[in-house]
């Protein structure tokens, strides 16, 4: 039993790379978590991860071990989330990755009433831009775009398309030339969009009948965070390029106007996603069915 406690605390770290949050995983401490790893390192006789001052992760042995232990102990988590399916009091905790804007506008306002029901039941809700692998980041659900989906997943439509749109301050757009292409984009002060995985800025998707652009652009400002580019444009700092729902409220109270509307593309609406293997927790089925009642009041 010693063994497979401590060989949890390396899949922790091992997964994060990181003794810090693998410890808050856990809930022990860093210090503790480090003596385990070790203490665990010295019984196999090598070492399981390569340490530096700015970073951790996995040597070859550490790598085939986590290759073959972390199926196995997924499979038992789910076994066991199955069995707790049977009780009538879902518990337990489900944790779902979207982004700021999906999670602010279909996650958190339709779960909320799930918590009050279920107070053995834990939502831990990840914004994330990355798109990230939900199973081997250990997610049971995602929300995402509907062609941004795996398609070995099983998917559940939960909002309607999402239209994206250009906006900026009267106050803004009086000092700069008036774009009336999107090559005119260049004139512009525009505020990015950071994207994690591919250490890159989200390109501008634009399309106009069946012609599509992507555009790369430049200006003072770079976020990771759709509501903080909002605020941005407000400020007068430059064009944004956002969900379009988000702004219209601004553009009729006159705060913000839309510029190069007749650009203006359209994606598949958001879907919840989850991998087979977890459709019979009670607890994340709970939460795919209030997501997707959430959208069919909506569409009615």
């Amino acid at each position: 039993m010693e063994d497979l406690n401590d060989l949890v605390a390396f899949m922790a770290v091992a997964r994060e790379r990181n003794f810090t949050r693998a410890a808050a995983q856990l809930g022990v401490s860093q210090s503790a978590l480090s003596r385990t790893v070790r203490g665990l390192e010295q019984r196999m006789g090598m070492p399981l991860l390569m340490r530096t001052t700015r970073s951790v992760s996995p040597t070859d042995a550490g790598e085939r071990l986590l290759a073959s232990i972390g199926p196995r102990f997924e499979e038992i988590e789910a076994e066991l989330d199955a069995l707790r399916a049977m009780t009538d009091r879902p518990a337990g905790t489900v944790r779902i990755t979207t982004t700021d804007y999906a999670a602010n506008t279909y996650v958190w306002p339709r779960v909320q009433t799930l918590l009050h029901q279920y107070p053995e039941l834990k939502i831990e809700l990840l914004n994330d831009y990355g798109l990230s692998d939900i199973v081997a980041d250990r997610y049971d659900i995602g929300v995402r775009l509907g062609d941004q989906v795996a398609k070995d997943m099983i998917a559940v439509r939960i909002a309607p398309d999402m239209t994206m749109a250009i906006v900026g301050s009267p106050g803004y757009l009086r000092s700069r030339p008036v774009a009336r292409k999107p090559q005119d984009l260049t004139l512009h002060s525009c505020i990015n969009l950071r994207l994690p995985t591919r250490d890159s800025l989200l390109a501008w998707e634009l399309s106009k009948g069946r012609r599509e652009l992507q555009v790369r652009v430049e200006g003072q400002l770079t976020f990771n965070n759709v509501y903080q580019m909002v605020d941005a444009a407000l400020a007068g700092f430059g064009l944004a390029y956002v969900p379009k729902d988000l702004v219209e409220q601004h553009v009729k109270a006159g705060r913000l106007s839309f510029v190069l509307e007749d650009w203006f593309p359209t994606f598949v609406g958001h879907h919840v996603y989850y991998a087979s293997r977890r459709k019979s927790s009670t607890a994340v089925q709970l939460v795919v069915d209030a997501l997707k009642s959430g959208y069919r009041r909506v569409a009615k």
